[in-house]
């Protein structure tokens, strides 16, 4: 397989965010099977990130050009770049409208859209609709993408592919799973202690993670479980963080729950490694690598059964799937895992074997074959 291949990414370096980790794996993946002679050659084009943001653990710079927010620089580039190439694979659909142009200019190039999820889960005006369909491939992360976009645009069956988010070969679990009592004493917390966990961005356009019904389960358990702690990781705005410091007065809470903001990835194992159970019983996550990030460093899951969280739990043999609108069961799950942590561990091989690095690389290898041959 000698494919010259243009990724283009709205950013990859410079945020955390899910699609940014996705981007990131995909420059490893893309960067290897170049080094493997699998590419004859390949450029990366974020119009986001500057140059200098590039992370060499991922991609060479040689492969990389950021155009930091220089969106008409962006464009005229990925085009004039893209009528190069054989492959223009788009990691986002704001992207759809750039490669298709390149696709009008050369008819020949194979066009590729990764899927994620909200954004491809509600209708599209008629102009993205046509574009949707000049794709030769679309990547949907989860079976739920798949379906979504199947039944909203009528696609052609063949031209859609799922292809599972994995772990970052990077996002080691580390050699000690104990409890940080340094870290726990900075919380508030004591290795006795029963803690739960969500790792997410608090936004007040968001409120669909399921913290909230969450804090609830935690006022419903708290007097049968005293011990029990709420640990909620990642950056939030004001307005949200203000709508769920009112859920924690008017439940009393304060002792109970603990934000943390952001954290880097340095230090995500040791908060990881301070949880006892993984939840977030979100309803429109388009996979959601937290939990397979989550059960790599061993903790149960629980997460809702509505969205492509199902994926992520493997239909519920990695973790417990609940109906994130259903109150009682997302307390009786939560209480379910806490009384026997152990019983719900994910198993390590199975979680391996289906979002390991090595199989989504190999995986992609194929799709990109099927779409040259």
């Amino acid at each position: 397989m000698h494919i010259n291949i243009l990724f283009l990414t709205l950013r990859v370096f410079s945020a955390t965010g899910g699609i940014e980790k996705v981007g990131r794996v995909i420059c490893k993946v893309l960067t290897e099977l170049t080094a493997g002679n699998s590419l004859s050659n390949l450029a990366v084009y974020s119009m986001y990130d500057e140059t200098n943001e590039v992370n060499v653990k991922y991609i060479s710079p040689a492969f990389f050009k950021g155009f930091g927010q220089r969106k008409l620089r962006f464009v005229q580039a990925a085009v004039k770049k893209g009528c190069t190439a054989k492959v223009v694979l788009l990691s986002h659909i704001n992207l759809l409208t750039i490669g298709y142009v390149i696709k009008l200019f050369c008819p020949g190039i194979k066009l590729i859209l990764i899927a994620h999820g909200i954004e491809v889960w509600e209708p599209l005006k008629g102009y993205k609709k046509y574009m949707l369909r000049k794709c030769d491939k679309i990547i949907c992360v989860s079976e739920f993408t798949r379906q979504k976009m199947e039944d909203l645009f009528n696609l052609p069956v063949e031209n859609l592919v799922v292809l599972n988010n994995c772990i970052d070969p990077y996002l080691l679990p580390g050699q000690n799973e104990n409890k940080d009592e340094k870290l726990l004493s900075k919380l508030g917390f004591t290795k006795n202690d029963l803690v739960l966990m969500t790792l997410t961005r608090l936004s007040s356009k968001e409120l669909y993670k399921g913290y909230d019904h969450v804090l609830e389960s935690i006022y419903e358990l708290k007097k049968k479980y005293p011990s029990i702690k709420y640990l909620i990781v990642g950056k939030y705005d004001d307005r949200e963080k203000q709508r769920i410091d009112a859920i924690v007065e008017r439940l009393s809470l304060q002792q109970q729950v603990v934000f943390t903001g952001f954290i880097s990835d340095e230090e995500l194992s040791r908060h990881y490694h301070a949880a006892d159970l993984y939840v977030m019983p979100s309803k429109k996550e388009g996979f959601g690598i937290v939990f397979i990030e989550a059960m790599l460093y061993g903790l149960p899951v629980i997460a809702g059964n509505k969205d492509g969280s199902t994926d992520a739990l493997l239909q519920g043999r990695l973790g417990l799937l609940v109906d994130p609108d259903d109150k009682a069961a997302i307390t009786a799950s939560i209480e379910k895992v806490m009384l026997d942590t152990t019983a719900y561990k994910p198993n390590r091989q199975l979680l391996m074997e289906h979002f390991g690095f090595e199989v989504y690389k190999k995986k992609l290898q194929t799709i990109l074959q099927l779409v040259t041959d």
